[in-house]
């Protein structure tokens, strides 16, 4: 039995990359730590919320790489003169990505009772009907040239 992937579908023209996005994403998904929630907060909205305790607004690096969204978060370095009975909250490095579709962007992020809060915009593109003219027999078009 032969496996079919996605990008491989007839009638999907130029979505290879969309499956090299599957892929990467459903890496990122076995991730744990640290917990977030996504909500729609409007028809074309989101808000992303992590809860980042412990954390300061230095110590979390957000970027757009690629069609991703990369939260990385990293706390100072512990200088050794506390002493912890007890260690539950956890302090540790973290990156977390998703993927945004094409067309969203990143409105702003916000940091509020130790939970860091991404907010997602999504503009939707007008429709366009391009008509395409058929040449005529012989005639060779190259893309891009006649």
């Amino acid at each position: 039995m032969t496996k079919t992937s996605f990008g491989s579908h007839p009638y999907l023209l130029g979505f290879e990359q969309l499956e090299r996005l599957v892929e990467r994403t459903a890496k990122s998904a076995t991730e744990g730590y640290p917990p977030f929630n996504i909500e729609a907060v409007a028809e074309n909205a989101y808000r992303i919320t992590l809860a980042v305790a412990g954390f300061r607004e230095q110590d979390l690096a957000i970027t757009v790489e690629d069609r991703q969204l990369v939260i990385r978060g990293r706390q100072g370095d512990d200088d050794g003169t506390r002493v912890f009975l007890h260690r539950g909250i956890a302090g540790r490095a973290f990156q977390r990505s998703f993927v945004l579709a094409e067309g969203v962007e990143v409105a702003g992020a916000e940091m509020e009772h130790g939970l860091l809060h991404v907010d997602l915009h999504r503009e939707v593109p007008e429709p366009v009907v391009q008509r395409i003219e058929i040449g005529q027999v012989g005639r060779k078009v190259r893309f891009g040239k006649e």
